[in-house]
């Protein structure tokens, strides 16, 4: 929490330096087209790099600041492309902004982008933009452009981002993002009509771990167990999380029963193997884990997602009555026994529809 609020105080004092500047690229907008002299004597003062742009994209002045900014001087600029060096995945949107400049449908606009600086890589900049009109017909001739390096910023942005969305101990998603992503993969699993399930891990008599061994044992522990069920994340849509405490949770798209019970006996085969010494535990003296799974899909229907937890939280506990250290599914007992340790999967679906579903 202590380093959130650092760095949103490190934001906020970003900002301050920014509305100075914002000031300063309001007095160059607003004598754009009236005089020269003094707009040249403002950019060549300015941080910001300022650059003029003709009807055509070429670059028709730069200022000093492109030095800094870009690590070109502004000779080497002018006559150049203004687009030059922008990356590829934001070449649609500045072409959309800067296509609405160009036929008088804005006056202004703002955009953060990224491009190439000749000695660092990639930079990421923000401009602000306003179209500049032929004195004697009125028509649009031109941009202004007034930009600044705005990497920082964004690289703070993205680590607060990242610490939002993320566990501190482990690594692994946090509740709020699994919620969010689940929430989306049931929608699409809906609208598509195809399966995903979720995994709900829980580490045996953990209590008693922490207990005998210490919590800094303990917080190593969950972050062994973490980079396990981490390993098994393997496509894209796969999302591991921790879900609380001692639970963790593995969300797995398009995958069915089938699929979900052998990704879930490999993990509960990997941890076990990790040979982590456990005294209170009743099911074996290394560290284990429990493992309930829910499916969604044509054959079960697609529950809400409060609706999914429940079910894999049922299975979950399924597994624990049954001696824990072991995986435990969506189906009536007496229809699917739980795995037990080095038990092959139950065929409830046929071989290749698992591989395809898992392919792990």
């Amino acid at each position: 929490m202590g380093m959130v609020i650092g760095l949103t105080v490190l934001i906020g004092l970003l900002g301050s330096l920014m509305l100075r500047e914002l000031t300063l690229r309001q007095r160059l907008l607003a004598i754009v087209s009236s005089r020269e002299a003094e707009f040249r004597l403002l950019a060549e003062a300015s941080n910001d790099m300022v650059s003029r742009i003709a009807f055509d994209g070429t670059l028709t002045y730069v200022s000093p600041a492109s030095l800094r900014v870009l690590g070109w001087p502004p000779e080497s600029l002018v006559g150049g492309n203004a687009l030059a060096g922008l990356n590829p995945e934001d070449r649609a949107a500045v072409e959309g902004v800067v296509a609405a400049l160009k036929t008088g449908e804005r006056e202004e606009a703002m955009i953060a982008y990224r491009t190439r600086h000749r000695n660092t890589g990639t930079v990421w900049l923000e401009s602000s933009l306003s179209v500049t009109r032929d004195p004697k017909t009125g028509r649009v001739d031109g941009v202004v452009a007034i930009s600044r390096d705005v990497t920082e910023h964004k690289q703070l942005e993205g680590h607060l981002s990242r610490l939002a969305t993320l566990d501190s101990l482990t690594g692994l998603a946090n509740r709020r993002f699994l919620d969010d992503r689940a929430e989306r993969e049931l929608a699409i699993a809906r609208q598509s009509r195809s399966d995903v399930s979720l995994l709900l891990i829980d580490a045996d008599h953990f209590k008693a771990f922490n207990d005998h061994y210490g919590h800094l044992a303990g917080d190593n522990c969950l972050q062994q167990i973490a980079a396990v069920i981490q390993s098994h994340a393997t496509r894209p849509s796969d999302l591991a999380a921790r879900y609380g405490g001692e639970e963790f949770a593995l969300l797995l798209a398009e995958t069915n029963l089938a699929g979900a019970r052998v990704v879930a006996e490999r993990i509960r085969s990997a941890v076990q193997e990790l040979s982590i010494p456990h005294v209170g535990n009743s099911a074996a003296p290394v560290v284990t884990i429990s493992i309930g799974i829910a499916t969604a899909g044509s054959q079960a229907g697609w529950p809400s997602l409060k609706g999914l937890i429940a079910q894999a939280d049922e299975t979950l506990y399924r597994a624990k009555s049954d001696g824990r250290n072991c995986v435990g599914n969506d189906l009536p007992l007496h229809e699917a026994p739980p795995i037990q340790p080095g038990q092959a999967p139950p065929p409830t679906a046929p071989a290749s529809q698992a591989d395809q579903t898992a392919p792990r």
